[in-house]
């Protein structure tokens, strides 16, 4: 995909194409995260008003934050294995898969591999 014309004028605003690598990867420094980073590919400052679109990459043996918080989650897993763990035990997660955390659930996605744990996750934009 050519990303040098990645935004183009339309009716409605300006639509956004980008290729995910072109999208900055910053480690996620949260307490309680080991190798992982996100890549915000559509948020707020693309003019998103509802979601944002974000693309988490987890090194092996690594894991996000065990955390809640208000808003739900909707997960597609792009490449990998690993495990959601929450209040009601650890599920198997892997390539294909679709998780929905609902808002107020303790989660935390885990590796289980050398290979990264990709996935793609949507979140209500903070309003």
């Amino acid at each position: 995909m050519n990303s040098d014309a990645a935004d183009s004028e339309t009716k409605g605003g300006i639509v956004k194409i980008a290729n995910y690598r072109d999208v900055e990867a910053r480690e996620v420094g949260d307490p309680g995260a080991k190798g992982v980073t996100i890549r915000w590919l559509i948020s707020k400052k693309d003019g998103a008003p509802n979601f944002a679109m974000r693309l988490f990459e987890i090194r092996g043996s690594g894991y996000t934050p065990y955390h809640s918080h208000d808003w739900e989650h909707e997960v597609f897993i792009l490449k990998g294995n690993g495990s959601l763990v929450t209040e009601n035990g650890t599920r198997p997660l892997s390539e294909g898969c679709v998780v929905f955390v609902p808002g107020t659930q303790n989660h935390q996605f885990r590796n289980a591999s050398d290979e990264n744990l990709v996935f793609i996750c949507l979140v209500p934009v903070e309003k």
